[in-house]
């Protein structure tokens, strides 16, 4: 790699792999950048404090309910497409949110920035698993990739801080206007030209329609039961639609000559052992960043900046866990790596717990971090490279797209379960025992967060383990003569 001629693959594909990554870097620098901004946006647009969450949950409902169908665009319509759809829409919705001056209008932002998010993932990942042959050269693709975003998590969370309180709430908007929009114009410059498809294919118009309804109904209802009460209406309501729209998905799909969704696809255990992972991971891992901001903004009383500097440490361990999930990948392979990011995992968060204490301070805190997050690299890495795994090139939209589904409903359903069990305590309590019943509420989520890990340990255990570096070519997908560069 490092004598690479001018001509080579590997020179080649550094460009696009550089862009995607940085793609990656701007949708994870989105997801901490304005969640430490909320307090002053609920402030300022005159949100009541308990509605305030609505800027991260419409992100969220429609982020969850599109994957799917981003997954199968990215398919059919062309990766390269859908990536510059993508990040134009990102841009062009983040402009919006800066400009907002009313809840309205920021919730509808948000929205249609969840949409970009989801066009923007599956696309990033199957043009990962389309440039890069299964094996080597593609888990370092994704290490670089899971880099980025665990690069971006930290970052999102200390420029949120640093715009925030010198610039105001708009400016962590604004920030993703340029960056997107340079990304989307880079990316018809040096991705390769989406391939031309000889044979014209539906695109399972009726498929769409049900699961891209059902999801976002589910999501939403998962996100809101916390806020609304699982009793309400809407709630159920939302539930009770999601189920038949779901079903209703199953049964066409079922019947169609070509669907949306090939369950044939899950006789690859690879895929489906990944994207039950990617579930658990985002139900236990995931909620994790959550909890640790209120713990420090509400328990300690931390500001935005604080905050945001409070997440280094943690960004970084993660950020060095998905390098050395591609090393272990490389070398003992996919089901031994998984595992061994588990066992990290459940031992690195159950002494996170500890520092979980209305009275402890940050020091308390950071061993955990640090080995919690390390086995949090090394499963983000393992998962997505376990997902591509024996996919065929023209089905990896799809396939991210469930992995990328799963992900979003697994982590709205850790945190709906998981914010109930922490707010147990805290009914009728003010100020210091508030305080003391929170921290208290937390310490008991993430020792059950811990506990959830070992069910990560279990699904592993299936996975046949095959070396990753001998795994066949994966066929590539770009139109002849421009896998060099493309320039349209």
């Amino acid at each position: 790699m490092s004598h690479s001629s001018p001509g080579s693959p590997a020179l080649r594909l550094g460009l696009p792999l550089a862009l995607l990554a940085l793609a990656q870097l701007v949708y994870a620098l989105d997801l901490n950048i304005v969640f430490v901004a909320l307090p002053e946006i609920g402030s300022d647009l005159g949100f009541p404090g308990q509605t305030q969450q609505l800027v991260v949950s419409a992100y969220v409902v429609f982020a969850g309910g599109f994957l799917l169908f981003g997954g199968r665009a990215a398919d059919l319509l062309g990766r390269r497409r859908m990536f510059v759809l993508a990040l134009t829409l990102y841009a062009a919705s983040s402009l919006a949110g800066g400009l907002a001056t009313s809840a309205e209008m920021i919730i509808t932002a948000r929205a249609v920035q969840g949409i970009g998010g989801a066009l923007l993932l599956p696309a990033t990942l199957s043009l990962i698993n389309t440039l890069f042959e299964e094996g080597p050269r593609r888990n370092r693709a994704l290490a670089v990739w899971g880099g980025a975003g665990a690069s971006g998590l930290t970052i999102g969370a200390l420029l949120g801080g640093v715009l925030t309180e010198n610039f105001g709430w708009p400016a962590v908007f604004y920030v993703n206007v340029p960056l997107a929009g340079l990304v989307a114009v880079a990316a018809l410059l040096v991705i390769p030209r989406d391939a031309a498809r000889g044979e014209r294919r539906r695109f399972d118009v009726p498929g769409a329609l049900t699961v891209t309804g059902g999801s976002t109904l589910l999501v939403f209802a998962l996100v809101e039961g916390p806020e609304l009460g699982w009793g309400d209406p809407i709630v159920v309501g939302g539930f009770a639609l999601a189920v038949v729209l779901l079903t209703v998905f199953a049964v066409v799909e079922a019947r169609s000559a070509d669907p949306l969704m090939p369950f044939r696809l899950f006789r690859n255990r690879s895929l489906t052992v990944g994207v039950s992972v990617t579930f658990v991971y985002m139900a236990t891992f995931g909620v994790l960043p959550y909890f640790l901001t209120v713990l420090m903004q509400t328990v300690h009383g931390y500001g935005a900046l604080q905050t945001g500097l409070a997440f280094l440490i943690p960004s970084v361990a993660i950020a060095t866990g998905t390098q050395a999930g591609e090393r272990l990948a490389t070398r003992i392979g996919n089901r031994g790596t998984l595992l061994i990011g588990f066992v990290i995992g459940v031992v690195g968060t159950a002494g996170l717990a500890f520092g979980f204490d209305a009275d402890a301070g940050y020091g308390l805190l950071v061993p955990g971090l640090i080995v919690s997050g390390v086995g949090q690299g090394i499963v983000w890495t393992a998962m997505w490279i376990t997902s591509a795994t024996g996919t065929p090139a023209h089905e990896q939209g799809v396939a991210n797209g469930i992995a990328s589904t799963t992900l979003n409903i697994g982590n709205a359903i850790g945190l709906a379960v998981f914010t109930v069990i922490a707010d147990l305590g805290t009914e009728g309590r003010t100020g210091d025992a508030l305080r003391a019943a929170t921290a208290d509420g937390e310490f008991l989520v993430v020792l059950l967060t811990a506990a959830g890990m070992l069910a990560g340990l279990l699904v592993t255990v299936s996975l046949r383990n095959r070396p990753t570096a001998s795994a066949p070519a994966a066929p590539q997908e770009v139109a002849p003569g421009e896998a060099h560069v493309a320039c349209r």
